[in-house]
């Protein structure tokens, strides 16, 4: 089964059949499973570059499909941009290794209980950013929030206050570096100028690799569900 490289990785099943004259792709709508239908005589080389070309398309499609519970032992889920897997551990407080997420106590409850490591986590990870950056332009926030938005992943508002997604933990660490740099750009400029673009060039000379993969993968944290 070939398998789409990214956050998350997408497995995919290739369906041939001998009616296809051509690639067509399907994404459930229950389960998000991902079918490519090929010409029996197609060879899979073509059909990873075709499903490459069509990764923005698959992706999209699969933030819009229903997720059927909150994530369980067992699961895997991006942390920092690197997939690990949710499973059983002693004590009380969760603990993340190399490729697990150990996670104690009651089964029924290991979405609760994630999340709120996650938005620990991420508070911790966007507060440090968020002093670096507006140490480097020489500015001050005055608060810092966390919420589940899905129609921006930060904001910054007139009074200084600035709001992050809590599932930019979940991004590669460059990733939600980028937000913050971008957020606190803001402090200086509040719009999108040059003048605050070259702000954001200075923080990040590369920004716009992160960003780009905000506007391609990012969609992919919010298929993730933590609560019934």
């Amino acid at each position: 089964m070939p398998v789409l490289p990214g956050s998350p990785p997408v497995e995919v099943t290739l369906k041939r059949t001998a009616r296809a004259r051509r690639m067509s792709l399907r994404v459930s709508r229950l389960d998000g499973r991902v079918t490519l239908s090929l010409p029996t005589r197609a060879r899979e080389s073509e059909a990873m570059a075709f499903l490459h070309a069509q990764e923005d398309w698959i992706r999209k499609a699969l933030s819009n499909v229903v997720a059927n519970g909150a994530v369980a032992l067992g699961d895997e889920i991006p942390i920092e941009g690197r997939m690990v897997r949710l499973q059983a551990g002693p004590g009380r407080a969760l603990t993340l290794t190399p490729d697990a997420l150990l996670v104690p106590g009651d089964a029924a409850r290991t979405g609760v209980r994630v999340a709120a490591f996650l938005k620990t986590r991420a508070r911790d990870r966007l507060a440090a950013a968020s002093d670096h950056y507006a140490g480097r332009i020489g500015r001050r926030y005055t608060t810092l929030t966390l919420r589940d938005t899905r129609s921006r992943w930060g904001s910054c508002t007139a009074d200084a206050g600035l709001m992050y997604s809590w599932r930019l933990i979940m991004a590669p660490p460059l990733v939600l570096d980028y937000v913050a740099a971008h957020e606190v750009a803001h402090l200086a400029e509040m719009n999108h100028s040059a003048r605050f673009w070259a702000i954001v060039a200075d923080l990040m000379p590369d920004y716009q690799t992160h960003r780009r993969w905000l506007k391609s993968q990012g969609h992919a944290l919010h298929s993730f569900r933590f609560s019934q």
